[in-house]
């Protein structure tokens, strides 16, 4: 009977700790738009700082979660492909980075971004990492988790440049 564990050429079980790195802690694994599922986790995560926390401390602690998870999730992102495939849709810790690069100027606090702005947030994210216009399809060119990350980070960037925008333009 074959094994339903997703194995490598070498045979090897794929190890726990990649895959809940690269699944955003298992949320890859729901049945509809995992994708959706990782921007929607890094919302909730990023929530409490949001609510409870000074906007310094939101702004640095949203940075940091952001970078640790880049360089966790570009070598999760890896490993991954050597047991799913190139770029396979459970991986989606790309997806939890680029909403977290989304949040970053709506970390202001609460009292100064109305909560519909993480809602437009998350549209503009999804919609960039959908459509991947303006060069943001060019960036999976990179080699493994380089490519999975790239393209939703610029994702990621062209939505916090437009949240901005909105904010300037509302102030």
């Amino acid at each position: 009977m074959k094994s339903r564990r997703p194995v490598n050429r070498a045979g090897k079980p794929f190890p726990l700790l990649p895959k809940l790195i690269a699944t955003s802690l298992g949320v890859g694994f729901l049945p509809v738009a995992p994708g959706t599922w990782g921007a929607l986790l890094a919302i909730l995560l990023w929530l409490p700082l949001y609510l409870w926390a000074s906007p310094l401390v939101n702004f640095w602690v949203t940075l940091a979660a952001t970078l640790l998870l880049t360089w966790a999730g570009t070598w999760a992102s890896t490993e991954s492909e050597k047991y799913w495939g190139k770029d396979p849709v459970a991986a989606c810790a790309d997806e939890t980075v680029g909403q977290w690069i989304s949040l970053l100027p709506l970390c202001a606090g609460v009292a100064a971004i109305p909560w519909w702005e993480i809602v437009v947030s998350l549209a503009l994210f999804r919609f960039f990492d959908i459509f991947k216009p303006l060069g943001i399809r060019s960036m999976e060119r990179f080699p493994g988790g380089y490519g999975m990350m790239a393209d939703d980070i610029l994702a990621g960037i062209y939505s916090a440049v437009l949240l901005m925008l909105l904010n300037w333009l509302m102030a």
